[in-house]
This record gives C-alpha cells, structure tokens and sequence, in this order.
C-alpha cells in the first residue's frame, strides 16, 4: 500500500473530530449522521492501522469495537449500571474499544 501513514493518521483525526461534532448535535437514538461518522472511524482506524504496519511492522493497542447491543445489555447489572466490565471500574485491559 503507498499511502503515506501521516496522511492516514490525519484521515483518523478527521473523522474522529466528524464524529464528535455529530454527536454533539446529536437527533435522536439512531442518528444516522453519528452512525456514519461512527463508522468512518473505525474505516479511518483499519487503514491507519494497515498503513502502519506495512511501513513500519508496528501497530496500535486499539482494536475495533464491534456493537452487538445483546453484549451490550448484558454488560448492564440490574440498575443500568455497569457491572464487572473493566472499562468501567477503572481496571485496565489491553485495549480501548470504544462504544461508539
């Protein structure tokens, strides 16, 4: 792959920032304009993630989350809180997977 992993690094940032400002003006539960931009990050991480390793045999310890709200739900004890999940209760794990 010849694009230039700086160039993929900023395709990540943009589409992170795109993101934040749709969710920012968020319209409701399924706003289609947070679900693109939730799945531009995660097409701008794979790409960053491929050019990366092609140039330099390194990778990020960021994986992507995939949402399925049945592990969702069962993530929720019985007050909608979050259980045991570590991403909640300040543990570390070995990686970032972000909700979206």
């Amino acid at each position: 792959m010849s694009i230039d992993p700086h160039v993929a690094l900023q395709s990540l940032v943009a589409a992170l920032d795109e993101h934040l400002t749709a969710a920012s003006q968020r319209r409701g539960d399924k706003d289609p304009v947070v679900e693109a931009a939730y799945l531009a990050i995660a097409d701008a991480f794979e790409l960053y993630e491929e050019v990366l390793y092609d140039a330099y045999g390194e990778v990020t310890p960021l994986e992507i989350y995939e949402d399925d709200d049945d592990d969702f739900d069962a993530d929720l004890d019985g007050d909608g809180d979050f259980g045991a999940d570590p991403r909640h209760t300040g543990e570390r794990s070995s990686g970032a997977q972000p909700g979206g």
